[in-house]
């Protein structure tokens, strides 16, 4: 249906949004997880991680970051990969979706208006207590879910939540789905052991028995996930329309989150839209985590960066960065409103000359 956009499952979905109008809405959150050396890219130093992503929002609607005074890149063999939000940014103005940010849990709050679900950080999941009240983050990120979808007929939900690979994992692996080494990351090796072992002792810590807390899913992302995973949940279980989970494998421990607590959820009405980055990685599976869960139709965006003449995009090539700030979702949902892929490639190039 459209040129650049792969699609695993039914296209069932892309009939009933298309041309229909979208609001997108980023879900910021943060743990001490991803203070953890080398567990993630989303940062030139660990400490830093906290501050990416209210610079990622800030990016988008203000043009820069006001809270960091450097904007989020991976940096790879001497070369800086932007951060994807400014391809989120590229897609979005060109096809002129409304953006809106939702603040799930982050440390650093952005500088521009957003909703409040929660105003507290997750903390580090070795701990085993890495979310206060993950049900009430849920039921809050409910009521707007219910709201949201009175106003526009397609909800595109993107999510910046540095170390969220590991925390995914953590819940994925709880409610006892198979997702050792098939998680991504953002970078070009995947820390799968680091990863695993925290997830191990934040499990062992929280006294956890995997597959066996199906009935109390929270307990899952109390001890070992983050505040994204409940508010994301809560925002699909409460729309009234189709809604876009726009990212890569963290929106899977979404997925799991959402059938542990309403085992009958109907996935037709909902997709998961990533990038080609996150859906060719040879170092994870999103479809083999997506079908333990359900009948997920993941769409994966190819937005032919080795076109580029950019050095920082043609990064992603290698692995560099893969997906964030809800990019792949971002480029489909404008392809729904007659983008092209090189239309947001060559906006993007013109905003990574203009903002880096």
């Amino acid at each position: 249906m459209f040129d650049g956009l792969n699609i695993y499952g039914s296209d069932e979905f892309l009939k009933k949004v298309n041309g229909k109008n979208s609001l997108f809405l980023c879900t910021i959150a943060t743990t001490a997880t991803s203070r953890i050396e080398g567990i993630t890219g989303a940062g030139v130093t660990p400490e830093l991680t906290e501050y990416t992503p209210a610079a990622d929002v800030e990016l988008i609607l203000l043009n820069k970051p006001v809270c960091l005074p450097e904007i989020p890149q991976t940096v790879v063999g001497g070369e800086s990969a932007p951060t994807p939000a400014v391809i989120t940014k590229a897609a979005l103005e060109l096809a002129e979706i409304p953006f809106m940010v939702a603040d799930a849990g982050s440390l650093i709050k952005p500088n521009l208006p957003y909703v409040n679900i929660n105003e507290k950080s997750g903390d580090d999941i070795r701990t085993g207590m890495a979310v206060e009240n993950p049900e009430k983050i849920f039921e809050n990120a409910k009521v707007l879910g219910k709201i949201l979808s009175k106003i526009t007929d397609h909800l595109v939900i993107g999510e910046s939540t540095p170390a969220g690979t590991t925390t995914a994992l953590g819940v994925l692996t709880a409610l006892g789905y198979d997702a050792s080494f098939k998680i991504s990351g953002s970078m070009p090796e995947n820390p799968h052991n680091l990863k695993k072992d925290v997830v191990r002792e934040g499990i062992d810590s929280a006294g956890l028995k995997l597959g066996k807390i199906t009935s109390d899913p929270f307990k899952a992302v109390e001890a070992v996930g983050d505040p994204m995973i409940p508010a994301v949940a809560g925002l699909v279980i409460g729309s009234d329309i189709p809604v876009t989970m726009a990212g890569g494998t963290q929106m899977t421990a979404v997925c799991a989150l959402i059938k542990a607590l309403k085992h009958d959820f109907d996935f037709s009405n909902v997709c998961i839209a990533t990038t080609v980055f996150v859906a060719e990685d040879e170092t994870s599976d999103i479809n083999h985590i997506a079908e333990q869960i359900g009948d997920i139709t993941i769409f994966a965006v190819d937005p032919s960066f080795q076109s580029s003449e950019n050095g920082g995009l043609r990064c992603y090539l290698n692995g560099s960065v893969k997906e964030g700030v809800g990019a792949g979702g971002a480029m489909m949902a404008a392809m729904l409103q007659g983008v092209t892929t090189d239309e947001i490639r060559i906006k993007t190039e013109e905003l990574c000359q203009k903002i880096f």
